[in-house]
Parts: structure tokens; sequence; C-alpha cells
């Protein structure tokens, strides 16, 4: 049976790491995307038991099992602004705080909440860059008026979230200076901020300058970065070798025959394939000349390193061989000790993991 193994302690060890740099300053927990592909519930319980109770989603789904499942105390945040009535009516059920990004959704929440007799916890979006939910730097005055305007709205924190962190400082500190501004308008205004907090994963590593009194961690959590960290990746795809066989000089294996046997080689087949995700990422942004060339680059890079997918089997590193199909792959096992049955980890990013439990493990 394949499953995708997760390290209790290697996530919580990661848990621990961010905490000891994040000092003082409240983590909120990301778990978006059903817990980053490790579930909610499990990645939920082992923050919890490392002291985290500030959460974060994205679905109303997700504070519902929070909700659900003893989380009863703790702060969940909805990252998204929501301008459903359903969903603002259950989110407020949950005690859930709102994100207000705009004029139209702070008083379609104001107006709910004045129906239920109620008062909505909520945080304000600023967009400083990524151009997705959030009032614009600019819109300045309609924010502050949103204090005296909004009678059933409580804002308790303001946020924003960087689109170029992880590459683009230039850029990232022009947003950060932008978004503080905001800030202290609002404070010079005689209004109070509630929690501030812009950094996501990548902005918390690389500027904590910029931790304000909250950071959110998502990707952090998981040690899975575009850039070298101390963190450690925490899961991988845990099989075995449906077959072992030699092939003759000259055979191929897999589709388009991109692999020919240059002398009899021993393989190994896996039942891990394109479908559950090994080999399959996020697709570089292809919208602009100047990132078509770094793909190209990348590939290149890729290229001349001849820097191949591999899998662990018997402690060696095994490389694949020819094209991963969609449930099975080919690995050389040439001067391997292994006979079929045996076990083999795959690394895989928990995002793209389908067809396979998710099993946590001590």
């Amino acid at each position: 049976m394949t499953t995708y193994a997760v390290s209790r302690e290697m996530l919580a060890g990661n848990i621990r790491q961010l905490k000891a740099q994040a000092g003082a300053v409240p983590i909120w927990a990301v778990v978006k995307g059903d817990g980053y592909g490790l579930g909610v519930l499990p990645l939920a319980e082992v923050l919890s038991e490392e002291g985290i109770t500030h959460f974060c989603v994205t679905d109303v789904k997700e504070a519902e099992i929070l909700r659900d499942n003893s989380f009863t105390e703790d702060k969940i945040l909805m990252l998204r602004s929501v301008n459903d009535r359903g969903e603002i009516n259950r989110l407020l059920d949950l005690k859930v705080i709102l994100t207000v990004g705009s004029e139209e959704t702070a008083r379609l929440v104001d107006q709910i909440a004045a129906e239920r007799a109620d008062v909505a916890e909520v945080h304000l979006k600023i967009d400083t860059g990524m151009g997705r939910y959030g009032f614009l730097p600019e819109q300045i005055d309609r924010v502050i008026a949103l204090y005296g305007e909004m009678k059933h709205l409580a804002i308790s924190g303001i946020f924003t979230h960087f689109n170029c962190a992880f590459n683009n400082e230039k850029l990232t500190r022009q947003e950060f200076a932008a978004f503080m501004n905001v800030v202290e308008a609002i404070r010079a205004a005689g209004q109070e901020t509630g929690v501030v907090h812009c950094c996501n994963s990548a902005a918390f590593l690389k500027y904590p300058e910029m931790h304000c009194n909250g950071v959110r961690l998502g990707s952090a959590l998981l040690g899975r970065m575009p850039f070298r960290t101390k963190l450690h990746p925490v899961g991988c795809a845990v099989t075995q070798l449906d077959e072992v066989r030699t092939l003759p000089a000259g055979h191929t294996t897999g589709y388009s025959a991109l692999w020919k046997a240059k002398k009899d080689t021993r393989i190994a087949i896996i039942p891990v394939g394109w479908y559950h995700g090994f080999r399959v990422s996020c697709q570089p942004e292809l919208a602009r000349n100047r990132d078509c060339l770094r793909a190209a680059l990348s590939a290149l890079k890729q290229l001349l390193r001849k820097k191949k997918a591999t899998v662990m089997i018997a402690g060696k590193q095994c490389p694949v061989i020819g094209a991963v199909g969609m449930l099975h792959c080919a690995v050389d096992v040439s001067g391997v000790d292994c006979k079929c049955g045996d076990p083999a980890t795959v690394q895989i990013s928990p995002l793209h993991v389908k067809g396979m439990p998710v099993v946590f493990r001590a």
C-alpha cells in the first residue's frame, strides 16, 4: 500500500524553530488547501500541541472542521474577503474573524451583523500589490471612515499579502512601506489597528523587521520553501517495489521510449506516477517574456547539471529512468540489493498528492 507518511516530530520541530524565530510575535498558522495537503485537523492538532492558538483558513469547511473538533476558543481568521450572505452568516455562527477588503463587503457584513443583533470581528485587508482583495493604499480616507460608519464591525486587525517576498526585496520593501503608511494614518486619525500582520512564510524568514505583531505561516510549517532554510520537509510517499527485473541492452521503458538500456540493466517498478503528484509542480508563470526566458534558463540549468529524479531504495538514491507514467515509474537499481516488496520512498510535495492516504507517524 502506498501512503504519504508525515513525521509528527519533524513537523513539530519546524514549528518549534519558527516559534523561536518569531519570539513574542504570535504565529497565525495557515491551514488552507486542506492543511497544505496534510489534512486540516491533523495539521492543526500538531500545531495546537506546540502551543499555536491562531489559525487562518480560506474556506468555510476548514473553519467548521476546527470548531467541530475542540478548537472552540482558538482564533480563526478567514483570509478571503467573503461576499456571500450564507457564508458570512455561517462564519459568524462559528465566531470566525472576517476579512473586509472593500467598502461593499464592509457594508454587507455590517448589515448582516445588524440583522443578527451582533457585532462582526473583522480584519482590514490592504492591497499593496497582490491585486486580489483589499483597499488600495490611496483609499485610506475610506478605510478610516469605516471606523465611524460601520457600527456593527469590530476592527481587530489589519493586513496585507506580499506577492514577491521570495524573490524581490525591492518590491517587498516598497509594499511594506505602503502598508505601514496606511497603518500610521489610521493611528494618526485616533483609531486602533489591532493586530498588524503582513509576513507570509517567505517574508517571515527573510525580513524579521517586518514581523509587526503577527505573522502568517503556511508552507514554512511543512519545510517547503523555494530557497534554502534550516527547516525540514515533513513528508514523503512510502511505497514498495512491485517488480524487479533485468532489461536487455537496447530495450526501452516508458512512454515515447525516452530511455533505452545501453547494457543489461536491472530495474524496479514502483506504483507511483504523475497522478500521485510525482514530478508534478506548480507551473511557472509565463505571462511575460522575461518569465519565459527565466523558465527556459532554469530548464537548461537542470539539463546541464543532469539533475534527475530519484527514489530511495535500500538506503540509496536510485535514478528514475524513462517517462514517469500516470501510476508507475521505472527506477534503475543496478548494484542495489533489493527485491519485490521492498520499501521505497519518494519525495512528493503534499500539495500535489492524490490517490494515497496521508498517515502521521512519530
